[in-house]
């Protein structure tokens, strides 16, 4: 059987333009770092969600949504680790350990990742499963809310990201245990 891998979260969506992503704690193709990593399923990380700086986005970007995916977990339809939107315009950074709900900003809404909790949790992939890529995504959003609550689940975020994104950017290290 080949090793294939899924697609990406973004491969079958509208193309958007993109917007730079960086951070000062993960790096595309590079190992997602202790401090990131979930404190729990067998891991000892520190379960802090990771620095994310982006550019400004387009003109009309009214605010920002960030999104972090497993696409490889064996679940049949990946893992959602991390959904965080209504993010303000004026806002292009988010500290280490934002997920936690106390580093972001006035205004932003987290729903529940796949295990539940209305906060970032860290990869713990399944022991020999592989290296797992962690696509963190920031939105560029044409609206300055969602119009979703706390309640929604990350599908849901995601489908009315699709009709309002007006960039996309991604930065997407992996981890392997």
């Amino acid at each position: 059987m080949a090793d294939t891998k899924p697609p990406l979260p973004h491969d079958h969506l509208p193309e958007a333009p993109p917007l730079k992503v960086s951070s000062d704690d993960v790096s595309d193709g590079q190992a997602v770092p202790d401090a990131c990593l979930a404190d729990q399923m067998g891991m000892t990380g520190d379960n802090q969600s990771p620095h994310l700086r982006w550019e400004p986005g387009p003109e009309g970007t009214q605010s920002y949504a960030v999104t972090c995916y497993d696409p490889d977990a064996p679940t049949g339809s990946g893992f959602w680790h991390w959904v965080v939107f209504d993010i303000p315009a004026d806002v292009t950074e988010l500290p280490r350990g934002a997920g936690s709900g106390s580093g972001l900003p006035k205004g932003a809404k987290q729903v529940r990742n796949d295990a539940g909790a209305a906060a970032y949790m860290g990869p713990a992939p399944p022991p020999g499963h592989g290296e797992h890529r962690y696509v963190f995504t920031v939105h560029a959003v044409k609206v300055p809310e969602l119009g979703v609550d706390e309640s929604a689940s990350p599908a849901f975020v995601g489908f009315n990201l699709t009709f309002n994104t007006a960039a996309r950017g991604t930065v997407i290290p992996v981890y392997e245990r």
